[in-house]
């Protein structure tokens, strides 16, 4: 999954101040970190999803006012997309490096493992963000979910191309179906988010990622078999 590059800047924002007397007089500015607060942000969408995350929980959290969020972020919506990038750029960036692995096999490996620590690290909230940040049934949220099915599509698709590269290097069989692999470990993906929120453990996770990675090779032979003539 590829990530955006989050400008870690200093945000200054004039308030009112009262000191020593009942005479108001401009006070200085405020300042807060923008980076801190998008990261207490992210902790907020992480847990609760982009629907469940109030403004209230929000300001809370990253210690800011309403007036605050809107200048520096614009809206709740901008601020979950630039959470959505600190998102993918730190906790979640493991797809590239997996991409860069030698074989199929490998590839898989890296992504499912890495996956695993994301999921079983007791330092952030339980499943993905990219899952769990779209769900939801309200009309006014669906750039979000149209937002997070065009994230995970994207992953989907650089894993295909990723297949179709091992496919033409001869690392898989000549009759198999990247599409077709890179829907089934997306799957397996999205299920192992699933079953973390439900409280699956690290031990059962990576039992799991050993049934994928043991099956694998009968997973690319029957797409092999599969695509036989009569």
């Amino acid at each position: 999954m590829l990530a955006l590059d989050i400008p870690s800047s200093i945000i200054y924002l004039p308030i009112s101040m009262k000191v020593g007397n009942p005479a108001s007089r401009i006070g200085r500015p405020r300042a807060f970190n923008s980076q801190v607060a998008l990261e207490k942000a992210l902790q907020v969408f992480w847990r609760r999803g982009y629907a469940g995350a109030s403004l209230s929980e929000l300001t809370a959290a990253m210690g800011i006012t309403r007036p605050s969020l809107y200048a520096a972020f614009g809206n709740k919506e901008e601020l979950f997309h630039r959470a959505l990038d600190l998102y993918l750029e730190g906790p979640a960036n493991g797809s590239s490096e997996a991409l860069q692995e030698t074989t199929a096999r490998t590839v898989v490996e890296h992504l499912l493992n890495r996956l695993v620590a994301l999921l079983s690290d007791p330092h952030h909230p339980a499943g993905c963000l990219l899952v769990k940040g779209g769900l939801s049934s309200a009309k006014a949220d669906d750039s979000i979910r149209d937002e997070m099915i065009k994230r995970r599509l994207a992953g989907e698709n650089a894993l295909r191309e990723r297949f179709e590269r091992a496919k033409a290097e001869g690392d898989l069989p000549a009759n198999s179906d990247p599409a077709r692999l890179a829907f089934y470990v997306t799957t397996i993906t999205q299920g192992m988010t699933v079953q973390a929120v439900n409280g699956t453990d690290e031990n059962e996770l990576r039992r799991l990622v050993e049934m994928v990675l043991h099956t694998w090779p009968s997973l690319v032979e029957s797409s092999v078999m599969d695509e036989q003539p009569v």
